[in-house]
């Protein structure tokens, strides 16, 4: 019914990509109601099993003659085909935006590497924090008397990478309604990382930015940092404008609002944030959460994971919330996202007439339940996981 379609619905999209960015991207465009097939067999490595919701999974080995011909079949009624192998291997397994265009004119595909199709990297191996390392945005983030530290692995492989690959897709869609032909997205998680360094290159050596560790952003200035309460937990404090920051000097009894220190000036800071820890380790976390509920103080508790699904705002928006089961975002007015289950195979017979396979192909090639949850772990610290060292293996 036209009520529950959603705002990708009728995209096709063959998945190969393998453990988090390419996975991510893919589970983006299938919560906006794009039927994903996912392609395994025949290569090492997995999708991270919480990313897979909502795709069809099957196997199909591109190494053998019977696997590519099925690929072409399937292509030439796909929209879009998402692949993250080093460059050149998508075109020795046939799998080429070169070739499937001569088969689809109209197909997006799109190419999610670390550091891109060409450039004297291109062939490397890495991960999230070499491209950080690579972007300059590593060398942005820590303190500046400890060594670089990466945060997780979200702004390369999910920021720069997955959403990218997702943004670069959608644009590439809209652009064959006009054109009518589809093309090459060629997402680089490098480029992805230098574009979201806009505004920290731009204050690079300035009093904003002058080093790493140092500056308005790093979590070292008064205003914009983490306090420690009396129970060990902490809230995060970003009073940066003067009126947020007269709200919390005097929503913390500091004064009566009539004279507030300059809170931008440097020489001023090492008595701001002593008068800043000490009233803050008087009282616990939900406390100070507590008070400053309803204040403009910009003043929060800083939650652990586990704290989430408790959470009012979050649950006020999004009820289901589970750590396994993220939202599907963003929000739309009449085409809502949601996230998937893992289809039954019945389900996925039926998406895969949409390719163009028949009810008996589609039942060959459609993989056991279990490969669309999977149990791999990653990185490979509390179980066995083969090595990522082959050609096809995806930069992730």
């Amino acid at each position: 019914m036209t009520e529950n379609r959603r705002a990708l619905t009728g995209i096709r999209v063959l998945d190969l990509t393998r453990l988090a960015p390419g996975p991510y991207c893919s589970m983006l465009l299938a919560d906006l109601g794009a039927d994903v097939v996912m392609v395994g067999g025949g290569r090492t490595g997995a999708p991270i099993p919480v990313l897979r919701r909502g795709k069809h999974a099957i196997e199909v080995d591109l190494k053998t003659r019977k696997g590519r011909a099925l690929l072409d079949r399937m292509v030439e009624h796909t929209d879009v085909l998402v692949e993250s192998f080093r460059p050149g291997v998508a075109a020795r397994l046939g799998a080429g935006h070169e070739r499937l265009s001569r088969i689809n004119p109209r197909l997006v595909s799109c190419s999610l590497t670390g550091y891109g199709q060409d450039g004297p990297l291109a062939q490397r191996a890495g991960h999230d924090i070499n491209y950080l390392a690579i972007a300059g945005a590593l060398g942005t983030f820590g303190a500046a008397d400890a060594p670089p530290t990466p945060p997780l692995n979200l702004l390369a492989d999910f920021g720069g990478g997955g959403l990218l690959a997702a943004f670069g897709i959608l644009a590439a869609l809209h652009e064959r309604e006009r054109s009518g032909v589809g093309q090459h997205v060629d997402a680089a998680m490098v480029d992805g990382v230098l574009s979201m360094m806009a505004m920290p290159f731009a204050d690079w050596g300035t009093p904003t930015l002058p080093r790493r560790g140092t500056g308005a952003l790093t979590g070292t200035m008064p205003v914009y940092r983490t306090y420690e309460c009396a129970d060990g937990r902490y809230v995060a404090v970003g009073a940066l404008e003067p009126r947020f920051f007269a709200a919390l000097w005097t929503e913390l009894g500091l004064g009566d609002g009539t004279e507030v220190p300059d809170h931008l000036d440097p020489a001023g800071f090492p008595e701001l944030t002593r008068a800043l820890e000490t009233v803050f380790r008087s009282k616990d976390r939900d406390t100070w959460a507590a008070h400053f509920a309803d204040s403009d103080a910009c003043v929060t508790p800083v939650l652990e994971p586990g704290e989430l699904a408790a959470h009012p705002h979050v649950t006020a928006r999004h009820p289901d919330f589970a750590l396994d089961r993220v939202p599907a975002v963003p929000k739309f007015s009449r085409t809502p996202a949601a996230p998937g289950g893992t289809p039954a195979p019945e389900e996925t017979v039926a998406v895969l007439a949409s390719f163009g396979l028949t009810p008996d192909e589609a039942a060959r090639v459609v993989a056991p339940r279990d490969a669309a949850t999977g149990d791999l772990s990653w990185p490979p610290i509390t179980r066995p996981h083969p090595g990522s060292t082959q050609e096809g293996m995806p930069q992730a």
